[in-house]
């Protein structure tokens, strides 16, 4: 665990698409780990890069530079193999690159107010999709072909998300989420989720994909408080756990599963015909679990494990959270 304050800061830390390694960029180098086994996959120094993208467990890598030397600009997005050490290609673009995105087909380059699709295997540019401005570089990604869709800020007045669907090229609907403008996105990994908080800071809401309708709202708190980061648990069919850190320090763990037998139960009480659902579920928190001070209090980036049992199968899964 370490902040940007630290004598060897850490300028990103991110997990792969499955989430069996992550990797680590410092300020002289990055590194990539088993998730497993904490075991040091991948090692090199030549620099700072803000951005170290995995493909899955496979020797291609995709990386930004810091800027802090002539050659590794913000600007610059290099493929890189790590089998031979070597860039595969690079591709350059007109302001600083603030977040990237991959699956096996499709590679995603989140610009200020801009973001490019391209053919993986190719890097035909396939779109362009003009978005709102995106300066903290706000973006979620479900990685599976079936259900691959990307999730963008569709304003930047007021919490709304533009959700493209990255295979078939098209936008797929737009969600307006929140009063005041996004903090936090993400997906789920199967596409059916995305969770997204405010700069309020209070809710977190969670809709259907498929039809944008909203599912859930959790209220992770009463005083506003910076999202930082929200994550859902791995899972092929409805995600188990979602998880939110803030700039309070505090770990929250919102569990959907419980939420659902909740509502099922709530649907016929006399509470749950008077109140909304939307309502109800803000103000329970049989399914909401906090990890008091599990930080100090303003540290963005560290990276977590948490483990969690799935009830029917009575089977350990892997959950990660990285800021």
């Amino acid at each position: 665990m370490a902040n940007q304050s630290s004598s060897c800061p850490i300028y990103c830390v991110s997990f792969n698409q499955d989430n069996s390694g992550f990797a680590i960029s410092s300020k002289d180098s990055f590194k990539i780990f088993d998730s497993t086994t904490g075991r040091l996959c991948y090692g090199r120094a030549a620099g700072a890069y803000v951005i170290v993208e995995m493909l899955y467990r496979s020797d291609l890598l995709a990386i930004v530079g810091a800027g802090e030397q002539p050659s590794l600009s913000p600007r610059r997005l290099c493929l890189f193999k790590t089998t031979t050490g070597s860039p595969l290609r690079e591709l350059n673009f007109l302001t600083s690159i603030l977040a990237v995105r991959m699956n096996k087909k499709r590679l995603v380059v989140v610009l200020v107010e801009k973001t490019f699709v391209y053919d993986l295997n190719t890097l035909t540019m396939l779109d362009t999709i003009d978005t709102a401005p995106n300066p903290k570089g706000l973006c979620a990604f479900s990685p599976c072909l079936e259900a691959c869709f990307l999730a963008v800020p569709a304003s930047a007045t007021r919490g709304s998300v533009l959700v493209y669907n990255v295979m078939d090229l098209q936008s797929h609907s737009e969600i307006d989420a929140h009063r005041s403008p996004l903090a936090a996105i993400a997906l789920s990994s199967n596409g059916m989720y995305i969770a997204t908080a405010s700069e309020q800071g209070t809710l977190i809401r969670v809709h259907l994909v498929s039809d944008a309708t909203k599912s859930y709202s959790f209220r992770r708190g009463t005083y506003p408080s910076t999202i930082y980061s929200l994550s859902f648990g791995p899972s092929t069919h409805l995600p188990d756990i979602l998880i939110a850190t803030s700039s309070s320090g505090s770990i929250h763990a919102f569990f959907l599963q419980s939420a659902i037998k909740q509502r099922s139960k709530r649907s016929t009480s006399f509470l749950g015909s008077v109140l909304p659902d939307t309502v109800t579920d803000a103000l329970d928190p049989a399914h909401h679990h906090v990890l008091q001070n599990a930080v100090s209090a303003g540290i963005k980036r560290f990276w977590l494990l948490i483990q969690s049992c799935s009830g029917q199968e009575d089977r350990q899964s892997r959950g990660y959270i990285s800021i």
